[in-house]
């Protein structure tokens, strides 16, 4: 077992009783936990709290992690997951539209209409990624914003590597069609 790997088991044994062994844990991955829920739910004030509730749920919990051969940080973010699933069922039973959804504030960039192009070609791609299952949306956080490694996606999923392969190449997929189709549909202007 390497160094590095020990001195973080040592540090997550500690972290059961040692609130600066924790605080030490929550460093190390607060910036991809918070990312990874903010790339689920679009919302700066909702991925801040729920990155503090997984936080919490992790403190609650350390004591009682097991190491099975995989990162810590795939126990984080499966926390982060089951939180993040939860807030979209909360949220599909009372829909909220937050206004920062409706404000887009730019800086005066020197190609304005370069600037206009890319904006709706992001739109777009976001569009067509939110019409994917939640797994797929998860896989390409996982792969494009956290850069993490298919192995490491695979423990996180519950999935093993070779799931992971084939389930990113359906994705890029459907994730075409999606973009085909909304590019197709009319629009209503």
């Amino acid at each position: 077992m390497s160094s590095t790997k020990d001195d973080e088991l040592q540090l997550i044994r500690a972290a059961a009783t040692d609130a600066d062994a924790f605080g030490q844990i929550y460093e190390r991955h607060v910036r991809k936990i918070y990312n990874y829920i903010y790339y689920r739910t679009s919302n700066h004030h909702e991925a801040e709290d729920l990155t503090a509730r997984v936080f919490q749920r992790a403190l609650k919990h350390v004591a009682n992690f097991k190491d099975q051969g995989v990162p810590f940080s795939a126990w984080l973010y499966r926390i982060a997951h089951n939180l993040v699933a939860n807030w979209h069922r909360d949220r599909s039973r009372r829909p909220v539209v937050p206004l920062e959804d409706h404000l887009l504030v730019r800086g005066a960039g020197a190609h304005p209409e370069l600037e206009a192009i890319a904006v709706e070609e992001q739109a777009l791609l976001l569009l067509a990624v939110q019409q994917l299952p939640q797994d797929r949306q998860q896989l390409l956080i996982l792969k494009f914003v956290e850069r993490l490694p298919n192995a490491e996606i695979g423990a996180i999923m519950g999935r093993t590597e070779g799931a992971i392969k084939s389930l990113y190449h359906r994705t890029l997929i459907s994730l075409r069609e999606e973009l085909i189709k909304i590019e197709e549909e009319p629009t209503t202007e």
